[in-house]
């Protein structure tokens, strides 16, 4: 299973060698508003920020996951868990990777609207990728003006319905019996736009009791009251069916890689999620100067059944084997951007405010009802959790001849609030309240060395609290812990942006981030995990990437990450003394992703070969179970797209994983059964067919 990443890592730098050509000129230079906030060139930004064309990767992909979109991402480690019922797993720079399930450590917003929660926990799954136009992922010191997440800020749109409306269709099928169909419509009419959109997702998955089926639905209307004024509307539904096979030791994942361990039978674990909410967007120009308004709210409800022994339950204090909860949230925002004119050059400011709230009402219960295993049996946990964040900001950037200086301030408070209403014998009252307050500065400054050549310096202080899932089992008795600290790290950042001539544009970012009170895992076992506070980290690292056109329709990208992220101090943790040195798991020292990709402009056809490379990843915090080896894999991709008057056909055919390497694609980090390893698929295709219709 272990697969020596150089061979193709070499393929794919000599596929690069080809010198650019001024032919068929490619826009190198996206718009993007992640970082300042308002309408900025990539180039002149201060940040490492990427932006996927998620409309032209995603037309050769089921668009079902985020890990589709963001697999050539320097700096961002996407691993599909095979597990539909845990989410993926997304990191940034390192921060992210312990998480158990959903993403953590990178906030995550749609359409203005944020897909975290406010204890910063947030799930990629909700992101709806049927209609996406872009994503935009930015890593680094700025992202510290965001608040509660210390890894980046990962940011989804949805482009405004335009023109005369279109309805579209599009189905796909492939390996494990998955298929995805889609129906969709855009336009405008009597001067509303509109984009609606609505899918069904089902699939037996790659591993034995790995079945899922997932429904989405999107509304997006926009129009405009005022020639100065904006308003948008966005409502979106998630409903989703997993089964959920948990993970496996080392000597099963290596000989039975399908297979479940036999718990996950006999409790029937599973989660069923629903998710609906809606929000406005309101923007109003004053000349130069914007007003930005927005309100959102959502429901979210989750019933998980979990594989905890009955006789571990038979403690009196244990919360059961099921998880189900309903939750409310609601957050609000405002900013003020001015734009003005000093010494000699544009400064741009901007004011805001944000605020955040989510109550659950949350309930425990036995998962068995005599010898009868996954099902819903006694109450053994009833109470009420609630989290409010909020936030005062002032970002400040002044855009010169050659210099580009930025600044930021931002004070936030997130603060919890537990309500127990069950107290049965030794169970005890575990109410109480835990609030916490940061303020985290940003600075940052650019120099144009040429007009195509900027270098680039930022530092700012970071600022992560524990999520509600790190704080439920992580007290004495796994109880609720009041006593976590948030993590707070040290960013800085330098980098080089360069255009190589008309087609071609070459980034780099060197890093540093240490951070006091890291949260890691203590112990992961039975569908719970526990976190305690550590000594201090150390992230260094380098990402890079490389975009370049060529003549005949020929294009293609390298993206490289090398992280080396260990404890800079030794801890003591639940599993003995962790040692300075040691990896922190779950993080991959170096990856690469390539693409050659090629486009028969006159047809309509295109096709384009991908390779991915990752080193090993540790799985424990002590470095003492087997990792995960490194791996490589090749992607073959062919699609081809017509017009015929007013309608278009397109079809495409994708082979992921092209020699059928068997390798693990996640871990579970700190799995306290050696339960860390999920494995990946072996050679897997998708087909798919696309028929739209413009009236």
């Amino acid at each position: 299973m272990n697969c020596r990443p150089t061979p193709i890592a070499a393929c794919l730098a000599l596929a690069f060698a080809v010198p650019a050509s001024a032919d068929d000129a490619v826009r190198l230079d996206p718009l993007v508003i992640t970082g300042s906030r308002v309408e900025q060139n990539t180039f002149d930004l201060p940040a490492a920020i990427d932006v996927v064309d998620v409309a032209s990767v995603g037309a050769t992909q089921a668009k079902v996951n985020a890990s589709e979109a963001l697999a050539g991402v320097p700096g961002i480690v996407v691993q599909n868990r095979q597990n539909y019922a845990q989410d993926l797993q997304i990191s940034s720079r390192g921060f992210g990777a312990r998480t158990a399930f959903g993403v953590r450590g990178i906030r995550l917003v749609a359409d203005g609207i944020p897909a975290s929660m406010p204890d910063g926990q947030g799930q990629a799954a909700t992101f709806n990728l049927d209609r996406a136009e872009r994503i935009e992922v930015m890593r680094g010191p700025l992202s510290a003006i965001y608040g509660n997440a210390a890894g980046g800020v990962i940011q989804l749109f949805t482009p405004d319905g335009k023109g005369r409306p279109s309805v579209a269709g599009r189905f796909s099928a492939g390996s494990d019996s998955s298929w995805k169909a889609d129906l969709s419509s855009q336009g405008e009419v009597g001067g509303v736009s509109y984009v609606v959109d609505t899918s069904r997702f089902v699939s037996d998955g790659y591993r034995d009791h790995s079945a899922v089926r997932r429904d989405q639905s999107l509304v997006k209307l926009g129009v405009s009251p005022s020639q100065d004024g904006r308003l948008t509307f966005v409502a979106s539904s998630f409903n989703q069916v997993a089964d959920d096979p948990l993970g496996l030791d080392w000597a099963t994942a290596r000989s039975k890689p399908k297979s479940v361990v036999p718990a996950a039978l006999a409790y029937d674990t599973r989660k069923r999620i629903s998710q609906q909410q809606g929000g406005l967007n309101y923007e109003h120009r004053f000349g130069e100067d914007r007003l930005q308004l927005s309100a959102y709210a959502g429901q979210r409800s989750v019933i998980q059944y979990q594989s905890i022994p009955t006789f571990v339950q038979a403690n009196p204090r244990h919360s059961g084997g099921i998880i189900d909860f309903e939750r409310s949230f609601a957050g609000a925002s405002a900013r003020w951007i001015a734009r003005r004119q000093v010494a000699g050059g544009g400064l741009t400011t901007t004011f805001g405010a944000d605020y955040e709230r989510s109550v659950d009402d949350r309930q425990g219960f036995e998962n068995f009802v005599g010898a009868t295993l996954g099902v819903k049996g006694a109450l053994r946990r009833d109470e009420t959790d609630r989290v409010a964040a909020s936030g005062v900001y002032v970002q400040s950037q002044w855009q010169g001849e050659r210099w580009n200086f930025s600044g930021g301030l931002r004070h936030s408070r997130v603060a919890f609030k537990v309500s127990d209403h069950y107290s049965v014998g030794v169970n005890g009252d575990d109410s109480g309240s835990v609030d916490y307050r940061k303020t985290t500065p940003t600075l940052a400054a650019m120099y144009a060395l040429t007009p195509a050549v900027n270098l680039y310096a930022s530092v700012a202080r970071g600022f992560e609290t524990p999520s509600l899932n790190e704080l439920f089992y992580s007290g004495p008795g796994a109880t609720f812990s009041f006593d976590l600290k948030p993590a707070t790290s040290t960013h800085l950042e330098a980098g080089i942006k360069a255009m190589l001539g008309d087609n071609a544009r070459l980034d780099v970012a060197l890093f540093e981030v240490r951070t006091k009170d890291e949260l890691v895992v203590a112990a992961s076992a039975g569908g719970r995990t526990s976190y305690i506070n550590a000594s201090r980290t150390l992230r260094r690292g380098v990402e890079a990437s490389l975009d370049a056109r060529w003549a005949g329709g020929f294009s293609g990208r390298l993206a490289y990450t090398g992280l080396r992220a260990e404890f800079d101090k030794a801890y003591t943790g639940s599993s003995g003394v962790v040692a300075a040195g040691n990896r922190l798991p779950g993080v991959p020292s170096s990856q690469l992703f390539g693409e050659l990709a090629w486009k028969h402009a006159a047809s309509g056809f295109q096709a384009a070969i991908e390779g991915v490379a990752r080193s090993r990843v540790y799985v424990d915090d002590r470095n003492a179970a087997r990792s995960a080896p490194g791996y490589a894999i090749a992607n073959l991709r062919f699609a081809v797209e017509r017009n015929y008057g007013a309608f278009s056909v397109g079809s495409f055919l994708r082979i992921d994983n092209l020699f059928d390497r068997e390798y693990i694609g996640s871990v579970v980090v700190g799995d306290g059964n050696g339960r860390y390893y999920e494995p990946a698929p072996g050679r897997a295709w998708l087909a798919g067919v696309s028929l739209k219709h413009q009236f």
